[in-house]
């Protein structure tokens, strides 16, 4: 068990540190939240909390002060700040491991290198898209970097509708659609001498937003076990340390293409709060605090439904029962297709 004086240090102020920080909390760990924005539910959760830019170095030196080690609740943190903070205190995930996870190309040179399956994809050259293969087509093109919810993404029907776009820079990759008939999630939790696959989680999305997530996925157990099965083998080499989600397409001859990896908790894993016997956010918690590990074990099916934008408003009224469990993130601002809380349905 940590001392007294131990801390956890959580990069990010969103609804998945505030999560963290009442599974911290609860396991009787302090936290110290550092977020960029006012607007920031971790703080309320947290022990302690600072209000700057991930930029700003005075500010930092302050948080690292503070605490005992670092995690994160999103990956768009600059790596050469967690690499220069790494240098006085210890981070879980590594930072080389979200240099890699940041960048789209490299996470897919990655995963194919270790012999799992992606999209077909290549990086944009602006001065080659009249050369593209009409075959390619349909695809996305997403910015290497940042961008997630659907936010840097552009899709194309053909060549001659890419030619025409106007393109800011170089720095996009291309992704050819793929014909899936779901999509699933595998949650893991690395320990440092274990790892344990929470069970695979079907994902309904729409304009690229995660609306409802699905436990047990409707898949047959074939499927269900090579998820599990390659998810592991991700974080087995990557050195991970903490809970990652890997996101899946599946066709319909059975192939698994991993679409992404997110190296924290994630949305899909929110019903493993009500129905299994330890969250993902406790599992992180315990992981990099190196507490006792526990294994997770689904003790209920379990539907869940974001809440987005004004829907929050319907949320809130909705009279539940003791079979549904709505957590609403306490955020500011009501903004379209933002996500501002969740409801659980178990069965």
């Amino acid at each position: 068990m940590p001392s007294k004086n131990f801390v956890l240090g959580i990069f990010g102020g969103g609804q998945l540190g505030k999560l963290l920080a009442i599974a911290a909390k609860r396991l009787k760990i302090k936290t110290c939240i550092y977020t960029n924005s006012i607007d920031s539910p971790a703080i309320y959760y947290a022990d302690d909390f600072i209000i700057g830019s991930y930029l700003d170095k005075k500010k930092l030196n302050i948080f690292i002060k503070k605490v005992s080690i670092l995690t994160f609740e999103f990956e768009n943190i600059p790596f050469s700040i967690l690499k220069n903070l790494e240098k006085n205190i210890p981070i879980f995930p590594k930072p080389e491991i979200l240099k890699t996870l940041q960048n789209r190309i490299s996470e897919k040179v990655f995963l194919n290198n270790i012999g799992v399956k992606t999209t077909e994809f290549k990086k944009l050259k602006r001065n080659k898209l009249k050369s593209l293969d009409n075959n390619f087509f349909p695809i996305l093109a997403k910015t290497i970097n940042l961008g997630y919810d659907g936010k840097g993404q552009t899709f194309f029907k053909n060549r001659s509708e890419i030619i025409k776009y106007k393109f800011p820079n170089d720095q996009y990759i291309l992704e050819k659609i793929v014909n899936f008939t779901k999509e699933i999630s595998v949650v893991i939790v690395a320990y440092k001498n274990k790892i344990f696959a929470y069970e695979p989680i079907e994902n309904l999305h729409s304009e690229q937003i995660l609306r409802q997530s699905i436990s047990p996925a409707r898949i047959n157990r074939n499927i269900n076990e090579k998820a599990k099965t390659i998810a592991i083998r991700i974080a087995k080499r990557l050195n991970y340390r903490g809970v990652m989600c890997v996101e899946y397409f599946l066709k319909k001859n059975g192939d698994l293409l991993v679409n992404e990896i997110a190296p924290r908790v994630h949305n899909s894993g929110h019903l493993t709060l009500d129905s299994y016997n330890v969250s993902q956010f406790e599992s992180h918690i315990r992981s990099v605090c190196n507490l006792q590990s526990i294994q997770p074990k689904k003790i209920k099916n379990a539907i869940m439904k974001n809440a987005l934008g004004k829907n929050i408003y319907k949320f809130r009224e909705r009279k539940s029962n003791n079979k549904e469990f709505f957590y609403d993130y306490g955020k500011m601002y009501v903004k379209e297709k933002r996500k501002l809380g969740h409801l659980t349905k178990v069965y």
